[in-house]
């Protein structure tokens, strides 16, 4: 009986990633020919993977209520307004930055985007292959949620529409609605969204935002207005990638301009020639755990020192980030705010210049002193172009230097397979997946470092994803269950140690025997409902873990 259901397991495993293959495989197809209509033959084809796939993040995609914390997910992910656009064009960085076109930056991705007009939104593409199929795979489930709402409130061919919708619709042509009115305007959604009404009460204040209280609202109108004139007015919706995209998509255009001015202000400050120790991490706590201690001492003494971290994660405490800040600038701290397209903000730290009042990270001869380089997070393929570029050598003044690089580390977010959010893992070995790809690695940290804390630590394999959005139960439990030992899931681990290993096993670029340090904290756990990317963020639960991961890190390089 174990044998069928092991299987029957596999057997829709297998299945679903089939599935994602032909996804990335139509969309590479779509990216080469150059545009598509997502409600056309092309767009077919991704929308009915997808809802064979039915990924977890996405919920309820293949049932007729609308998926809303799917929904809220992906707002945040794009451009504010794109639901009203009819035309979305993916472009490489082409100009628009030194136009009159102002920014439009989703609260959590870092990407510029434009509206160029009433119909259509341009979204610039800097970090590779796996931005193209984050924002594809976002832009099929609105699409599919989209169609949801029109065969809902659509009566018939003439255009004739329910009088929930009519209520709708002038609810969301109105300013500004009072609470009565949005009240009544809850009661028509939830005929339409196929949510009980207190559901929606709920889940209506998590999309308010300050520019518009009602949101979700005006998304659900726009949405069900884009679907219901594809059908009656025949307006198609089409998705375009312009031809320098294409053209420059794989040439590490912005990886070398963004790695080049890292190695100018390390041989412009002469720490070049230092042992230079690379950190893939936050913006904040690396910071934090070097100077938290020089700037708020006496806070720290008396409620130690996770407190004080989780105090310093609060957004309303900028004052006192920013104080930090002006303490790092003034003892060490090189902060390089990004021009290249990367969306990567780099800190490099001169451990000379510290003069820390804890011995774990002080040092004894400041012409050995480390420095450190904390770059922030990559997306997906990205990593591979941004590690690649930032080990080669360099020249300078004429001459050309190697990156002295020591160690690198990388402290991440992923999702965790058996585990709880806060969990941490410390990966053996990377897996790449749709391959048999797998780049096993000594890593310098251990379950015993990080053990004691009353934390979770988990050691395996972490399975690198194509597509954090495309992960469903079947797929996630034979990782899980498989011989593979799998305890968790991310987008970036295979594509730093392959830059890592071709740069120290095959070009010669660094050390062979530099050192790498790999662990991850539990973001969600997309086997357990609830516990999803799509169910909200981590709060303070992510504060220690993170903190402890930086400063057994930190422990290791002050050692070294």
């Amino acid at each position: 009986m174990k044998t069928n259901y092991l299987r029957l397991g596999r057997t829709r495993a297998q299945e679903s990633t089939q599935a994602i293959e032909r996804l990335y495989i139509t969309m590479r197809h779509l990216l080469n020919r150059g545009f598509y209509k997502p409600m056309g033959v092309s767009g077919k084809a991704l929308k009915d993977a997808l809802l064979f796939l039915r990924p977890e993040i996405y919920g309820s995609i293949a049932e007729e209520k609308l998926e809303l914390n799917g929904l809220l997910y992906i707002v945040d992910r794009l451009p504010m307004g794109i639901e009203e656009c009819r035309f979305i064009n993916l472009t490489s960085a082409e100009g628009y930055n030194n136009s009159h076109f102002e920014p439009i930056i989703p609260p959590k991705r870092r990407r510029n985007c434009y509206r160029i007009d009433e119909e259509q939104m341009n979204i610039e593409i800097t970090r590779g292959r796996s931005e193209i199929y984050d924002i594809l795979t976002h832009l099929t489930f609105l699409f599919i949620e989209s169609q949801k709402i029109m065969r809902t409130v659509l009566v018939d061919e003439e255009g004739n529409t329910t009088r929930d919708w009519n209520k709708i619709k002038i609810a969301a042509n109105k300013n500004k609605l009072n609470e009565v009115e949005r009240e009544v305007t809850l009661t028509h959604l939830a005929n339409i969204l196929g949510h009980p009404f207190n559901y929606l009460q709920d889940i209506y204040k998590k999309f308010s935002i300050p520019e518009d209280e009602d949101r979700l609202l005006h998304l659900i109108y726009n949405m069900g207005k884009m679907a219901i004139d594809e059908i009656l007015q025949d307006e198609k919706r089409v998705i375009t990638f312009t031809p320098m995209l294409r053209e420059r998509l794989g040439h590490h255009i912005h990886g070398e301009i963004w790695a080049s001015e890292i190695k100018r202000v390390l041989a412009k400050n002469n720490l070049h020639d230092r042992e230079i120790h690379i950190i893939s991490a936050n913006m904040h706590s690396v910071m934090n755990t070097l100077y938290a201690p020089l700037t708020f001492k006496k806070e720290i003494e008396e409620n130690g020192a996770l407190a004080v971290y989780e105090e310093l994660s609060a957004a309303a405490n900028i004052n006192k980030r920013d104080k930090i800040e002006q303490t790092a600038l003034n003892r060490g701290m090189y902060y390089i705010r990004d021009k290249s397209g990367t969306n990567i903000n780099v800190q490099i730290f001169d451990a000379s210049a510290l003069d820390h009042v804890e011995s774990r990270f002080s040092v004894k001869e400041k012409e050995n002193a480390p420095v450190i380089i904390v770059m922030d997070y990559a997306f997906g393929e990205q990593a591979y172009e941004t590690m690649d570029e930032l080990l080669r050598p360099f020249i300078y003044n004429g001459k050309k230097y190697p990156m002295n690089v020591s160690s690198i580390s990388l402290m991440g977010k992923a999702g965790i397979l058996d585990g709880d959010k806060g969990d941490i893992m410390i990966p053996n070995a990377h897996l790449f997946e749709g391959t048999a790809d797998n780049y096993p690695l000594e890593n310098q940290l251990s379950k015993e470092d990080l053990e004691g804390h009353g934390i979770r630590v988990f050691t395996g394999t972490m399975v690198t994803v194509l597509g954090t959005s495309l992960q469903n139960k079947d797929v996630l439990r034979f990782f899980r269950d498989s011989t593979w030992n799998v305890i968790g899931l991310e987008m970036e681990g295979v594509h730093y140690q392959k830059a890592i290993q071709a740069a120290s096993k095959l070009r010669d670029s660094i050390s062979p025997d530099v050192k790498v340090r790999y662990a991850y904290y539990a973001s969600d756990n997309p086997l357990e409902t609830g516990s999803t990317l799509a169910s909200g963020g981590l709060g303070t639960t992510g504060v220690k873990p993170t903190y402890l991961i930086t400063e057994k890190i930190l422990e290791q390089i002050f050692e070294s």
